[in-house]
């Protein structure tokens, strides 16, 4: 399962887009900033694919939840943990029932539910960063404090060091402004993060300039994957630093208000 996100990734779920990410009706129900070019969006992807397979990753596609254009987006719907998954309650309701969705997948693929998260506490996985012995959790518009309380005892029960942060509004969830990209080591925004919220950890700080610029996917020890249709800045600083970046075009993702870890729910990280 997955102890850190700084660890080697192995094994991952992805939701390839189909037709239900391509025909929004109600844009703002579902938190999607613009429709999508379908032949742009699945070539995007398959590229984001690729880059994990090569790099020894197991991609396991589960196939879109209908009437869901957000289930493309399958980190925030659960947690794998070193025990087994925690089935997550979305704080967009519009993505209520993506839960059961994805736990029938991972029950699946012969991981083991070990918790849920109960109304009336939400939390969504974007909010959650696991990094070796330290877990990182936010409140904000889709986290709320209940859930990061449940979540909090959970997490405490196997050991990790709760550090939890409210987030402004500029960000969805926590993993906007901040990524593990080591075992030791997380890329982070400037001014977001409390006085000592990284302590022990090295800190590569980059700008806030736009609502992903921290959020990239850790394929292993300082090496990641970045959008390069956003991260421009990010990439430069994280290649001074010694990261090895894959900078793929995710511009049809960020349409629908995600980054590329929102595109992978981590199963296996060893």
């Amino acid at each position: 399962m997955v102890r850190s996100e700084g660890d080697r990734l192995r094994r991952v779920v992805v939701s390839t887009p189909g037709d239900a990410y391509f025909k929004v009706a109600d844009l703002a129900a579902q938190n999607i900033n613009e429709c999508p070019d379908r032949a742009n969006t699945l070539e995007q992807f398959g590229v984001l694919r690729s880059t994990m397979e090569a790099f020894g990753c197991e991609v396991i596609d589960v196939p879109e939840l209908a009437d869901h254009p957000n289930s493309v987006f399958p980190r925030d719907v659960a947690l794998c943990t070193p025990r087994g998954f925690i089935k997550l309650r979305m704080g967009l309701e519009a993505r209520r029932g993506e839960e059961e969705w994805m736990a029938r997948a991972l029950d699946l693929h012969g991981a083991s539910c070990i918790g849920t998260i109960e109304a009336p506490g939400t939390v969504e996985g974007g909010d959650v960063i696991m990094a070796g012995a330290v877990a990182f959790v936010g409140i904000s518009k889709r986290s709320n404090a209940a859930g990061a309380q449940q979540l909090s005892g959970m997490l405490a029960e196997m050991g990790y060091e709760v550090r939890t942060t409210s987030l402004d509004e500029r960000w969805m969830h926590i993993g906007g402004p901040m990524s593990v990209i080591g075992p030791d080591r997380v890329v982070c925004c400037r001014e977001v993060f409390p006085d000592g919220f990284f302590d022990g950890f090295d800190v590569i700080e980059v700008s806030g300039s736009g609502p992903s610029t921290g959020n990239v996917i850790c394929l292993g020890e300082n090496e990641v994957i970045a959008n390069a249709s956003e991260n421009a800045e990010t990439i430069i600083e994280l290649e001074r630093s010694g990261v090895a970046v894959h900078g793929l075009d995710l511009s049809e993702f960020r349409k629908g208000a995600g980054g590329p870890t929102c595109l992978i729910l981590p199963v296996d990280r060893v």
